[in-house]
């Protein structure tokens, strides 16, 4: 029997609840208030004056819905990628016996240590000799590579604890790799996949660093983000209608597919999900 909840663990979530939800609040309402009222204090309720100006101002001075759909397209094909390579490559390393399989291991786990910085030069002598420079193959390829390295530790790691009964049995019914693959370890590693998936979203969805460098046409939300900060005054309140917008996603996709992350002691019994 679970024992019941001391009250102070409560107040601790409350409090911490209150301490992170603050700056959504302020954010929003920065959003709706003039400039005049924001540098007062976005938490003052007189004068308090409500307009769509800054909306409006952001919508048809910016390009804000192609931003959106650049965003929209390199999240969902960078994590698509990831969400198809990352189980393949960890049940190839975990399941699979081939030469130099512990040092290829070895190197893309390192990879972690590697600060995405150290590659944007080579990238970019890279990207303009072959042509790839406003090209989404720039941006979608450090996307997918770069992500390998935590993304197959994860699955990998999940991966220790599936039963070796189930590939064996797969194997004594004439299953090849690639058959074990599909119809026993995939169907059964859907929690650590859509894992991956959740935080390859938000993180392609999210980048700035890359995208900024890379693209020059066709720019994400965050890059656009970036441009609204004027050089002579800040614009919060343009900024807060940028950061609402550009959040709004991710906030909805881990809403959904948040319970993939506590499904990880149901999707083990070798039945497809």
């Amino acid at each position: 029997m679970i024992g019941r909840v001391p009250y102070w663990t409560v107040w601790v979530v409350g409090i911490v609840a209150v301490i992170w939800i603050i700056p959504i609040v302020g954010i929003v309402v920065t959003s709706f208030r003039p400039t005049a009222e924001i540098i007062l204090g976005w938490w003052r309720i007189a004068p308090l004056t409500l307009t769509l100006d800054a909306w409006i101002a952001v919508w048809n001075n910016y390009p804000l819905a192609p931003a959106f759909v650049t965003t929209a397209q390199l999240a969902i094909i960078a994590t698509g990628a990831t969400m198809l390579l990352t189980p393949a490559a960890a049940y190839a390393f975990h399941f699979l016996k081939f030469r130099f399989r512990r040092v290829l291991l070895i190197i893309i786990i390192n990879a972690f240590v590697l600060p995405q910085q150290i590659v944007i030069i080579p990238l970019f002598q890279l990207w303009g000799s072959l042509g790839l420079i406003d090209n989404f193959a720039a941006v979608l390829i450090p996307y997918v590579g770069l992500s390998f390295a935590w993304s197959i530790f994860l699955v990998k790691n999940f991966l220790e604890d599936f039963p070796k009964e189930l590939i064996e049995a797969a194997r004594i019914d004439g299953c090849g790799p690639v058959s074990t693959f599909w119809h026993v370890v995939l169907p059964n590693t859907m929690t650590p996949i859509f894992a991956v998936g959740i935080l390859q979203f938000l993180w392609t969805w999210n980048a700035l660093l890359l995208p900024m460098l890379y693209l020059r046409t066709a720019v994400p939300m965050p890059v656009l983000l970036a441009r609204l900060s004027g050089q002579y005054e800040l614009n919060l309140d343009q900024l807060s209608v940028a950061a609402i917008v550009t959040t709004a996603v991710p906030l909805v996709i881990f809403l959904i597919f948040q319970r993939y992350f506590a499904l990880g002691s149901t999707t083990r019994s070798g039945a497809k999900d």
